[in-house]
């Protein structure tokens, strides 16, 4: 296996996108999934020694590219989820109200987005945004199944 290939935030686009400062002369090709890290990372010290052992990277997000350019990338969120934003979708609780209970569910897909709030394909001012310029980038080397796509069921409220 080889080493990963690593990158940094280079610009915010909108809330679902963000370009990447490495490209098709770093050995980025469309539909590479990249995990965008969070510049503060933990150092894990033997109990010990006191000596570091190391440093944990933590992804705040995982991105697909979707696009190459020679000397940069952009990247888009993929995951989603199944949210109900009508009725009820258990008519025997009756407790948020009888006109919700008798209303069938409606469900809508979300994407993941770059912002804490999910809220999709809003511009996102960078200052909105959880990811940002600079954060470190690194390369995924797993598929995301079906399962990953679809994480959780929320209800709207």
């Amino acid at each position: 296996m080889t080493d990963p290939i690593r990158g940094r935030v280079a610009k915010i686009l909108n809330s679902r996108e963000l370009a990447i400062n490495i490209g098709a002369t770093h050995g980025v090709k469309i539909g590479m999934y990249f995990d965008v890290l969070d510049q503060e990372h933990e150092n894990i010290s033997d109990p010990e020694t006191g000596e570091i052992l190391g440093s944990i990277e933590r992804p705040k997000v995982t991105v697909k590219v979707v696009s190459v350019r020679d000397r940069f990338a952009v990247a888009t969120t993929f995951k989603t989820k199944r949210v109900n934003v009508g009725g009820s979708s258990n008519f025997g609780l009756l407790a948020s109200g009888l006109s919700e209970a008798l209303m069938p569910p409606k469900w809508v897909t979300k994407y993941e987005t770059l912002k804490t709030e999910e809220v999709t394909w809003e511009n996102l001012k960078e200052e909105e945004s959880y990811v940002k310029t600079g954060d470190p980038v690194i390369q995924v080397f797993r598929e995301f199944e079906e399962a990953d796509l679809i994480p959780q069921i929320e209800t709207a409220s």
